[in-house]
């Protein structure tokens, strides 16, 4: 009896928490605040998360003076100084030590061969800085910085991660018609062939997704691919929505968000936004090398988040995004028609 009066009060506040409260709470940020926390849970990972990120920012950058998405970041804000119509004859003093600090700490602390293309896009565009930029105090004291460190570790290869002029004759040949076409090709695949799927092909596919914009360069997200059969059966349970067809998924990525990229709240959206841009790259690739896939939505429901997190060990501030099963498409297996909104409904000019 006392089991079922407790369901019953349990029940009554939940309806009251989530159908009558938010009446009360919805018309001011303030009021908003307290409802969320105190009276649902809905944004306490995601508070945890942006503040483990933005923590770990600040203390790469001030202790360590390594922080590579400060350097990204600030690499890029250099890069859109040095393209500017016109240029400015001093720019980035204002964060040219903080630059220059990372770089030494970035680069002096690398031990992988995977980091050189984008540490000689680091020096180039710096080099190049310094080339152009006129005197100022501050920009000749890390210019001396600069120089006394590369002079000691010289590089073969010419300044050509700079900023330059399109070339129309290397521009792809590939149609609006062509495009389309692909476009409405890939579906949501979600029944594939018993048959492994190369990891060299999920990795063309990768790299043609990171050629996709993302808001300073950052790219704040990596892809876990899990192709072990063990594995994957155990991470297709994860997200909602794979019920009746997981069995069929022959590899599973899983696309993680790193909020360490950022040092203000303003950009925790970020993760979602410039993954997402890389996702349907990734997913056109893929039906380029003859994969299909199906993008599955990551629900925030806090046991799914503490499951996921265990099963990837992830750090607080690292986050999924979503998952994306993929393979060979099984030519039985029907997909669902999923007609898109009118061009009309979905589009306002001015």
């Amino acid at each position: 009896m006392i089991q079922k009066i407790v369901r019953k009060v349990r029940s009554e506040r939940d309806k009251l928490v989530k159908n009558r409260m938010p009446f009360w709470f919805y018309k001011s940020g303030f009021l908003s605040g307290i409802y969320y926390a105190f009276f649902h849970p809905g944004f306490r990972r995601e508070h945890k998360g942006v503040l483990s990120g933005k923590v770990k920012h600040l203390q790469v950058a001030r202790l360590d003076k390594a922080n590579y998405f400060m350097l990204v970041r600030n690499t890029h804000r250099l890069e859109k100084g040095l393209l500017m119509r016109p240029r400015r004859d001093v720019f980035a003093a204002d964060y040219i030590t903080e630059t220059i600090d990372c770089y030494l700490g970035v680069v002096k602390a690398s031990t992988s061969k995977a980091d050189n293309e984008q540490i000689k896009w680091f020096t180039d565009v710096i080099s190049e800085y310094f080339s152009v930029v006129q005197t100022h105090p501050v920009i000749d004291k890390e210019k001396k910085k600069f120089l006394d460190f590369i002079n000691q570790n010289p590089s073969k290869v010419k300044n050509t991660s700079i900023p330059y002029f399109r070339d129309h004759q290397n521009f792809s040949t590939i149609s609006y018609d062509d495009f389309y076409k692909l476009s409405r090709q890939r579906r949501s695949v979600r029944w594939f062939l018993d048959k492994p799927v190369p990891r060299e092909l999920v990795d063309k596919a990768i790299l043609a997704a990171i050629q996709a914009p993302s808001a300073c360069n950052r790219q704040p997200f990596s892809y876990r691919v899990i192709d072990d059969k063990k594995m994957v059966e155990e991470a297709v349970i994860l997200p909602m929505g794979t019920k009746g067809y997981a069995n069929s998924i022959q590899t599973f990525i899983i696309v993680v968000g790193n909020l360490e990229a950022y040092f203000d709240e303003r950009d925790r959206h970020l993760i979602y936004i410039d993954a997402s841009l890389a996702n349907m790259s990734l997913m056109l690739a893929l039906e380029t090398l003859g994969l299909s896939s199906c993008p599955i939505n990551w629900p925030d429901i806090e046991e799914r988040e503490a499951k996921m997190s265990d099963f990837l060990n992830l750090e607080p501030y690292e986050r999924p995004i979503m998952c994306i099963g993929i393979g060979y498409p099984d030519p039985d297996g029907m997909v669902a028609y999923s007609e898109k909104r009118d061009l009309e409904n979905i589009r306002k000019y001015n």
